[in-house]
């Protein structure tokens, strides 16, 4: 019994480890960390960025690990939680599109020269309604 359990344990450990090694890799292959260090402005508090990328890797997966660990800040936390994770997951699917040239690719099939940054935002605001709806109707449960 022992010796599943502990085998158990090798192997998620090392799957675990295994997708965090590709997500950190997908978001270096893709130059996001540069990307937004580029735009803030903020290339003097690069420590500060590295280190609240791998803390947020680890609360992660401490919260998908352990789901029922119960965090006493209440909606506060979970708000912040949201915002940061949504534009996490925005600025990941931003540089996949980047990368793949769908943005260029539409634009020119759709003959679009001007507006572009509307039709961006207009994205992004259809995202965020989407969601809302999502989870004003409880679609998911």
């Amino acid at each position: 019994m022992l010796i599943n359990h502990l085998f158990l344990g090798f192997i998620g450990l090392t799957s675990g480890l295994a997708v965090s090694a590709g997500t950190f890799a997908l978001i270096v292959s893709l130059k996001i960390v540069p990307r937004l260090i580029g735009k803030g402005k903020s290339a003097k508090h690069i420590l500060i960025l590295e280190n609240t990328i791998i803390i947020g890797g680890i609360l992660g997966c401490i919260a998908t690990v352990f789901p029922d660990l119960m965090i006493p800040l209440g909606s506060p936390l979970l708000i912040s939680y949201g915002l940061f994770a949504g534009i996490q997951v925005g600025c990941l699917v931003m540089a996949l599109a980047e990368i793949m040239n769908v943005f260029p690719i539409m634009f020119r099939r759709f003959h679009l020269k001007t507006g572009l940054s509307w039709v961006i935002t207009s994205m992004a605001a259809g995202k965020v309604i989407g969601g809302l709806w999502y989870f004003y109707r409880q679609i998911g449960q």
